[in-house]
């Protein structure tokens, strides 16, 4: 086959590359960490914040405009409420998240609602109010950065980050030593 216009052969190989590129910059970002890919699993610490993700799930996902949690979302909510309350050294932060379409004022909004949402659904299956606060980062953090629909699905999400507990003081306990005039 020829092609008119005296491209050719050189024209057609660009044109299959900058489609290749394009496809690339959608799928290469959807990959797991390594320290999830398959062979990796003894490499997870029982009760870190690998062992977490990789067994209660700490990503739940939106459709469109929604803060609606879907059966799968509130099975994965369901599976980290089971975990944070069998390692409860642990506090969480819920980051609400939105794709890149809409205004900054409306995403940020669209997040904290999300967040609030998972907050909510932690608290009601039995996660201690005290351990939990919320975050909204709007289109600000996006995982994936392409116009394709199966990348704007992956920023339409609620993140659970894991912290460490500070130590909880008994309020019994009186200091070691007082300062002069303290009483």
């Amino acid at each position: 086959m020829r092609l008119r216009g005296g491209f050719g052969r050189a024209g057609t190989l660009a044109g299959v590359l900058a489609f290749a590129l394009a496809l690339a910059a959608c799928s290469g970002q959807v990959g797991q960490p390594k320290e999830y890919e398959l062979g990796a699993a003894a490499a997870v610490t029982p009760g870190g914040v690998e062992d977490f993700a990789a067994n209660a799930g700490d990503v739940v996902y939106f459709a469109g405009d929604s803060t609606a949690l879907s059966p799968a979302a509130q099975a994965t909510l369901r599976k980290q409420v089971r975990w944070l309350n069998g390692h409860p050294g642990y506090r969480v932060t819920v980051e609400g998240h939105a794709d890149e379409w809409g205004t900054r004022q409306h995403n940020l909004t669209l997040g904290a609602q999300r967040a609030i949402a998972v907050e909510t659904f932690l608290k009601q299956n039995g996660l201690r109010v005290d351990r939990v606060h919320t975050v909204s980062y709007g289109k600000e953090r996006l995982v994936a950065d392409c116009t394709a629909l199966s990348c704007r699905s992956q920023n339409r999400r609620a993140q659970t980050v894991l912290s460490a507990s500070p130590p909880r003081a008994d309020p019994r306990a009186l200091p070691h030593a007082l300062p002069d005039g303290a009483l």
